[in-house]
């Protein structure tokens, strides 16, 4: 099957292209948002190859996976035809929640794919159809040492999505733990910091801290989370959206209680040997919920409907 999908999640995206298809990815010039062809920080299968814009006419497109809606009529100028496609919503919604209204949710043709149940639960969705294809991740394998007694943070954007991020009670909880935060253009936060390093140099730094702070209060839910937990290290995480059902109790503390995360972090900081059986289970908990064939066997099936 010919897969034409756009490079907007590299984490999502690094897991969907490991199946057995092709992969299109638009290629525009300067790489900007509408086509940025191929990750530069993930290492992809030849599979996914890049496309200029303006020969996606030219190529034999069996199914369309949007990510954002102008994506559909992109497609069908790009393409010159009418093409079978689907759409992955990555996001919780925003605004008045209980009331926000998917942007396809007054048609029937194209299902809506949510990314996690709480997802599917909050959008409204209309009358379109729709399905939960809960994430799926490559295993970068038990990585976990712990030896710096250090919490690990990955966000990107931090200044700009403070609230949804969290990261304005980063301060709050350094005052507990120091804290490392990975990610796109995170410099300006005063810890250390380590910005934009390829995929599997950031897991690997990841994996020498002692724990996993996850301070999202608005996310579907963050694949940083999952890898973490893939990486062998127990997780602290904000009791919001859809992270109460990927973290069992044993794989460490979630709480909306500020005091009681901060006090989490503190004592797996000083206890290496309760950090790793955490970060055991939260390995264990991962791979069983999050593992690639499952995922990819899930896109399968739908895409095989379509």
């Amino acid at each position: 099957m010919r897969i034409l999908i756009w490079h907007v999640h590299g984490s999502w995206t690094s897991a969907f292209i490991q199946g057995s298809h092709e992969y299109l990815l638009p290629l525009v010039p300067g790489r900007g948002p509408d086509g940025r062809g191929r990750a530069a920080t993930y290492d992809w299968p030849d599979r996914a190859r890049e496309v200029p814009w303006d020969r996606l006419r030219d190529e034999p497109v069996d199914v369309v996976v949007h990510q954002r809606p102008h994506e559909l009529d992109l497609a069908r100028e790009w393409l010159g035809r009418d093409v079978p496609g689907v759409y992955v919503e990555h996001n919780a919604p925003a605004g008045d929640v209980p009331r926000t209204r998917h942007p396809l949710a007054d048609q029937s043709d194209v299902t809506i794919v949510h990314v996690t149940h709480f997802n599917e639960l909050f959008w409204d969705n209309g009358r379109a159809p729709t399905r939960v294809i809960e994430h799926g991740i490559p295993d970068p394998g038990h990585l976990y040492t712990g030896e710096l007694p250090r919490a690990g943070v990955v966000v990107n954007e931090p200044v700009r999505r403070t609230r949804v991020a969290g990261t304005d009670l980063l301060p709050r909880f350094a005052e507990r733990v120091p804290l490392d935060v990975f990610g796109m253009k995170v410099a300006e936060l005063p810890y250390g910091t380590y910005e934009d390093l390829p995929q599997h140099v950031m897991h690997a730094e990841l994996a020498r801290r002692r724990v996993y702070l996850h301070p999202y209060r608005w996310t579907s839910l963050g694949l940083a989370l999952i890898e973490a937990m893939t990486l062998g290290m127990p997780v602290v995480a904000l009791a919001a959206t859809e992270a109460i059902e990927a973290v069992p109790p044993e794989a460490g503390v979630l709480s909306t209680k500020v005091h009681v995360l901060a006090d989490a972090l503190h004592a797996f900081a000083r206890d290496p040997e309760s950090a790793a059986q955490a970060g055991k289970a939260a390995r264990a908990a991962a791979l069983s919920r999050h593992g690639l064939r499952r995922f990819l066997d899930d896109w399968d099936d739908l895409l095989s409907e379509v």
